[in-house]
């Protein structure tokens, strides 16, 4: 029906027009809102009595609240050199890794699909060879490539792709004909679930294009897998991260798409860091019941990050502080993670940590939700706080006025959008036993300040992009 949710798959033509519609400039959305929505949602008084008898009104200003830009962290690469940050991005190439792997033994795949044969050996020999030394280039120390083999496919579950997947090499690069979503798919669940190995896909059409920024940009992927830290960001960004007692864990559930099979489970994962560079991010993965929120086997899971950080970390001690981001729980859901998660949290921690730590009261733990899908925009008020979109600058954040009057929340726009209107993450804390309990440091002025600027600081530490 017009003007209702859909909530089934979209076909192509639909998914264009939700595109071209979702693009609309900020000032579009903002006007949209002021003109029709109260008759949208009848709202006016000459369509909604109700209202007028109580004396009642809406007045159909958007409503203007305080919001501050927080500075972009300094971030750096190999030998210390800063990064140059503009508009919450940067530009990968002339930096060298922070922490390069090795790569002593990889080589290649071309996949052909329905009868095309764009790409083969031959015609990549060239592109194969400036990539080689694109790896060389961000500080990777990779071997020349061993010989890469051709497979041509009649579709994604052609048996023949797996056989030619399998391979003694510690890194496949897979050339894939086009942005194929499938045979991504079917090439990941083989080298990930099956075989154990590790592939990095490129599409064809652009890694033969030899651009500098995209192979710098495929080198990430390539020392992340291999267990390296491609950037950081400087050690006074980082407040009680950078005193080696802090873990950071994330937790997010992943339920069937539309369309999915009725009976396929939800995915469960959990990552955290193992040291201060919070560079590598161990996972763990559980399927559970479907369209269950709640992390069934939380605690198992995260016993087994808390090893982690002694072994892949180096660490004598275990954690004395565990600042946990959940992903993905709506408003009514916030009493479950203190009633359920968070026991099953303390469990695991008991059951890990010696009797010293835990007569200390150790771990504390602070547990902060993070929300995507909510309605809250913002749109700058004067021109000279506007970005090149015309959305708010990147770092925007606003932590008073739409904000819950009793409890701890903010937002924080961290990056730039490229088009339409900018979503900001909305930080709920349901829990703090860290930030509040300790002498804040300046240049903050509050727990407040310290939690937002280290939030909006872990932003730019996605290892697989240059930008926030």
């Amino acid at each position: 029906m017009p003007g209702q949710n859909s909530n089934s798959k979209l076909d192509p033509n639909q998914t264009q027009q939700m595109i071209r519609f979702a693009v609309r400039k900020p000032w579009d959305n903002a006007s949209s809102i002021t003109m029709n929505g109260p008759r949208t949602v009848g709202l006016l008084p000459q369509d909604n009595a109700t209202l007028s008898r109580f004396g009642i009104s809406i007045p159909p200003n958007l409503i203007t609240v305080l919001g501050r830009v927080l500075p972009a962290p300094s971030v750096r690469y190999k030998k210390e050199v800063q990064a140059n940050v503009r508009f919450g991005s940067w530009n990968m190439e002339k930096y060298r890794l922070n922490s390069a792997a090795n790569l002593p033994r990889w080589s290649y795949l071309i996949i052909s699909m329905g009868g095309s044969n764009e790409y083969n050996l031959a015609s990549l020999q060239s592109t194969i060879a400036k990539f080689h030394k694109a790896l060389q280039d961000v500080g990777i120390t990779a071997a020349a490539p061993l010989r890469g083999k051709e497979v041509a496919i009649n579709s994604p579950d052609d048996p023949t792709l797996e056989a030619n997947l399998k391979n003694p090499f510690g890194l496949l690069l897979v050339v894939l004909p086009r942005a194929d979503r499938q045979l991504y798919n079917r090439v990941k669940f083989i080298g990930d679930v099956k075989l154990g190995t590790h592939t990095i896909c490129v599409v064809g059409s652009k890694f033969v294009k030899e651009n500098d920024q995209y192979n710098a940009n495929v080198t990430l992927k390539f020392n992340l897998k291999l267990g390296g830290i491609n950037q950081l960001v400087h050690n006074t960004n980082l407040g009680i991260i950078n005193e080696e007692k802090t873990m950071v864990i994330g937790i997010d559930v992943t339920h069937p798409s539309p369309g999915s099979a009725p009976n396929a489970p939800s995915v469960a994962a959990v990552v955290a860091s193992v040291d201060r560079w919070l560079g590598q991010w161990p996972a763990d993965l559980r399927i559970q019941e479907s369209r269950k929120e709640m992390v069934t086997e939380l605690d198992s899971m995260i016993a087994s990050r808390l090893s982690l950080w002694k072994t892949l970390g180096k660490h004598a001690s275990l954690p004395e502080n565990l600042l946990i981001y959940r992903d993905g729980v709506s408003e009514g859901q916030y009493d479950i993670v203190i009633d359920t998660e968070l026991p099953l949290i303390r469990k695991a921690c008991a059951n890990v940590y010696p009797a010293a730590d835990t007569k200390k009261g150790l771990p504390k733990f602070t547990i902060v939700i993070v929300g995507k899908r909510h309605h809250t925009r913002f749109y700058p008020t004067k021109e000279a706080d506007a970005d090149r979109s015309g959305n708010p600058k990147n770092g925007t954040c606003v932590d008073r006025g739409v904000t819950e009057p009793r409890n701890w929340d903010f937002f924080i726009q961290a990056h730039a959008a490229i088009q339409g209107t900018a979503r900001p993450a909305h930080y709920y804390i349901v829990l703090d036993e860290i930030f509040t309990k300790r002498k804040v440091a300046p240049p903050h002025q509050n727990a407040a300040d310290a939690l937002e600027d280290l939030t909006h600081s872990m932003c730019y530490l996605f290892g697989r992009a240059t930008k926030a």
